[in-house]
């Protein structure tokens, strides 16, 4: 019985991306989970963690765009946090236990002075409840067993740091922008420590995620299926090239397309005239094209576009 080997995966074969508007309290894996079964999906995954403290934009990968992922993780990201002084916590925020305490209360003015040291190419120590792998072990395993955990500074690039709010002495709320990589939780633990105080996240909200910003956010309770409710609408699903917006478009041949799917280069001078203009010929990336369709995404380097990640059959 040779047709056993092929088993079909279990699901529906669905293509897209959903943006939930994550609620506090929940992980984002348990949000997967429940998409993925609330879509029936055969494959589901997510662009980018959010603590359970956290809400806002979590973008969900249905089918052929969970292979532009890395792409949607590489994009920018923006957050909303509110830092309370005077705690620190041993995970950085308002899920963990006291560890430290300090009466300073800092000025607006401290504030103010301490952001530039935190804005551009910084070192940062992520928390230790992250999950950064320690000698094979996640951080956060190892932080819950009672293990001292030291974990390494690594580079983060932060955009803005702006505090946009005080309601009062033991708090104030920042807008951040940064590029993948940086913790929040290490920001805030870090800042207070700058203006000589102690603090932790009380509450953080993500704005955006590379393309996704949050009024494209569905809350989650319009996803969760229950008993003799009909699954969500496949229309709230936006197309998988939603993703790559931000990377420039190349117009290709069928035959061209058919090539690079091959795994074959193309050399620039064929395609001159075409390359966009807002495209690094230094090792930039494109969005292959052909006829109108997602093909896949293809590097120019050496003089020559590569394939870089081939969708199949066009995305939509």
């Amino acid at each position: 019985m040779a047709h056993h080997r092929h088993r079909k995966p279990k699901g529906r074969p669905i293509d897209g991306w959903l943006i939930i508007d994550k609620p506090t309290g929940i992980g984002s894996t348990d949000v997967v989970t429940l998409c993925k079964r609330a879509f029936q999906a055969q494959k589901c995954g997510h662009g980018g963690t959010l603590d359970p403290l956290a809400t806002g934009v979590l973008p969900i990968a249905f089918g052929a765009a969970t292979k532009t992922v890395p792409y949607v993780m590489d994009g920018t990201k923006q957050y909303r946090f509110t830092l309370r002084f005077g705690e620190a916590r041993d995970s950085d925020d308002a899920d963990g236990k006291v560890v430290a305490t300090s009466d300073a209360r800092p000025t607006d003015a401290q504030i103010r002075a301490a952001l530039p040291a935190f804005i551009g190419d910084i070192m940062q120590v992520p928390p230790v409840f992250s999950a950064i792998k320690v000698a094979g072990e996640r951080a956060y395993d190892l932080a819950r067993a009672g293990e001292q955990v030291e974990l390494a500074p690594r580079p983060a690039r932060v955009d803005r740091f702006e505090l946009i709010e005080r309601p009062d002495a033991d708090t104030a709320v920042f807008f951040v922008e940064s590029g993948k990589g940086v913790y929040m939780r290490s920001l805030a633990r870090d800042i207070a420590r700058a203006c000589g105080s102690l603090g932790h996240i009380a509450a953080l909200r993500r704005l955006r995620v590379g393309p996704f910003l949050e009024k494209d956010a569905v809350p989650l309770d319009r996803i969760a299926v229950s008993g003799d409710t009909p699954p969500p609408s496949p229309d709230l699903l936006l197309p998988v090239t939603t993703a790559l917006a931000d990377i420039p478009a190349l117009a290709l041949t069928e035959a061209e397309a058919a090539r690079l799917s091959f795994g074959q280069p193309i050399p620039l001078v064929e395609l001159m005239g075409r390359v966009p203009r807002e495209a690094n010929p230094d090792g930039g990336l494109a969005r292959a094209m052909a006829g109108g369709r997602l093909m896949g995404l293809a590097r120019f380097e050496d003089g020559l576009l590569k394939p870089e990640r081939w969708l199949g059959q066009g995305g939509s």
